[in-house]
């Protein structure tokens, strides 16, 4: 079924880039014996060539005789075979990160060449990415584990790509940029450094099995951090062939260690290794958990019930519905950025927006992955909220609310059509109750529609302020004085502003991470690296001389 899967999205693929036909169309196999780093073969992962995902500590690749075998999430067939480490295999993990001091790997003190080696891992990297096969073999990868359409696997490895050039060269170590203070008298200042945490574990989620990982594991090594790293076993297939990846560029096999474990385990590891930081991008709840057993050493990118506000000036409808179907269900609605509110003002519904948002909706197909099963929801799961929605008064389903049709994939997973639920503003405010239910958020192609009228704008913003969770947000209008407004009321950390206004779609040159919560993280530009993976320290000098004629002065 896969391969049908395949060779459509790369039909797909080679409409927007002609030249990479030829390269498309060649068979893995020929592919990996010029993939140097690679183990295995995307397009014959199957029951029958299954693949094994291992862990990497101390310097080397390790077994385990606890597997968890993952089922296709195409058709249920086992086809990853994952060697987790158990409780009674966490000693070498916790040993290893032990054997990592507070002041870290490198520091603007220590080891400075460190920030260079880094400089041209990313050099290497980056150009490893930049070849057609090699893109295509983690984009496919990614198809396998966590399905998505091609141009969406190819966008996550592009940005991963972009991300490694932004930090060649010399850029590594102007990460550690300091400063310098005039003290108060001769010879003295005031230096302030940016300073790496030492042992640090990141803990990241199955919807971009390349791009959040990598992104922060190279975050915490710039900065001089040995980290520890965990990805969801469902995917960390990529991030397995990823390490073997840097492998091969130069990175130290001591740096970085690689854990394959359910989620109790890895606490166990949390608690007995206590790392100096912990990066965690997931579940509001699980993140609430791990933020009081490591005592506050933690940053989060948890969940994002995203909101998109469509303001009194109306223009372009075929780009903004186009833009809001993206925005709902790309990955199936599998981003912890996707549109999960969306309010309309009351102008835009005198234009056909919804009918356009239900045709594009139905545009999906399973053929090529512009919809797919769901990871962390059944459809039973799924159909059963949208039920509850409809029991408030004034609600109405708009489009979809079924089952995909002739599909196999596994019951643990979801298969449910792009789906839209109608619910007056006023009885989204009317209780705690009913504002708790449409804001519970479904990781998956579902959304809620309101509208409010001109004079409700108040609503909304009441709305907004009730969330908890201010990860993405769009505020879709030219208006500037409504973006005043609405700007000026909210607080989520990456907020579009404007006609093109989106949620998804994050790439490495701008901050991505929530806002309003001391613990919250960013991903992709220095400053989040600054912020996530080091600290501050001042070094305040001062030789002297003393003051001629100095005597001893009274206690004081």
């Amino acid at each position: 079924m896969y391969r049908v899967f395949a060779s459509r999205a790369l039909r797909a693929k080679s409409l927007c880039d002609k030249s990479s036909t030829s390269l498309a169309s060649l068979t893995l196999s020929r592919l990996n014996h010029s993939i140097p780093f690679a183990t295995v073969d995307a397009e014959e992962l199957s029951g029958s060539h299954p693949a094994e995902v291992q862990s990497f500590v101390q310097g080397k690749w390790i077994g385990s005789s606890n597997h968890n075998t993952l089922l296709d999430p195409l058709n249920g067939e086992p086809f990853i075979k994952v060697a987790e480490v158990d409780e009674s295999g966490t000693q070498p993990f916790v040993d290893s990160l032990s054997q990592c001091p507070k002041h870290g790997l490198h520091n603007p003190f220590k080891s400075p060449e460190r920030y260079l080696l880094y400089g041209d891992i990313s050099t290497k990297a980056a150009h490893m990415l930049a070849l057609p096969k090699v893109a295509d073999f983690f984009a496919r990868l990614i198809q396998r584990v966590a399905p998505k359409s091609y141009q969406q696997a190819a966008g996550e490895v592009f940005v991963t790509r972009k991300f490694l050039e932004n930090f060649c060269g010399d850029q590594v170590r102007f990460l550690a940029r300091s400063f310098a203070i005039p003290g108060n008298h001769l010879g003295q200042q005031s230096h302030g450094y940016r300073w790496p945490y030492g042992p640090v574990t990141i803990v990241t989620p199955f919807n971009f099995p390349l791009e959040i990982p990598l992104l922060q594991l190279m975050g915490a090594l710039y900065m001089g951090n040995k980290p520890l790293l965990k990805v969801d076993s469902k995917v960390s297939i990529v991030m397995e062939q990823m390490m073997r990846l840097l492998h091969y560029c130069g990175l130290p096999a001591e740096d970085v260690d690689f854990i394959n474990s359910d989620g109790k385990t890895m606490n166990k590891i949390l608690l007995e290794a206590n790392p100096r930081m912990t990066l965690f991008t997931g579940s509001s709840r699980v993140a609430e958990k791990l933020a009081l057993d490591l005592k506050g050493r933690i940053r989060l990118e948890d969940a994002g019930f995203d909101w998109k506000v469509l303001g009194p000036d109306v223009q372009e409808v075929d780009y903004v519905a186009w833009q809001c179907d993206q925005d709902a269900y790309a990955c199936s609605g599998q981003k912890c950025s996707a549109q999960s509110m969306l309010f309309v003002h009351e102008n835009w519904s005198k234009t056909p927006l919804v009918s356009k948002l239900k045709e594009l909706a139905e545009r999906r197909k399973l053929e090529d992955l512009t919809i797919g099963p769901v990871l962390t929801f059944t459809t039973e799961a799924m159909l059963e909220h949208m039920e509850n929605l409809l029991q408030i008064p004034g609600s109405k389903l708009l489009f979809g609310g079924k089952e995909l049709k002739n599909h196999s994939i596994p019951s643990i997973y979801g298969a449910l059509e792009p789906t839209a639920v109608y619910v007056p503003i006023e009885e989204i405010l009317k209780d705690n109750k009913t504002y708790k239910l449409v804001t519970k958020e479904i990781f998956g192609p579902f959304q809620i529609v309101t509208e409010y009228k001109k004079d409700q704008l108040p609503l909304v913003l009441d709305a907004l302020e009730r969330m908890h969770a201010h990860l993405t947000a769009a505020v879709v209008s030219n208006d500037p004085i409504f973006l005043q407004e609405v700007i000026g009321n909210s607080v989520n950390g990456t907020t579009y502003a404007g006609l093109r206004g989106r949620t998804t779609g994050a790439p490495q040159n701008h901050w991505f991470g929530p806002a309003g919560d001391p613990r919250g993280a960013g991903i992709g530009t220095p400053e989040a690296i600054k912020l996530v993976w080091s600290c501050h320290r001042e070094v305040i000098y001062d030789y002297g001389p003393v003051p001629q004629g100095w005597e001893l002065p009274p206690s004081t």
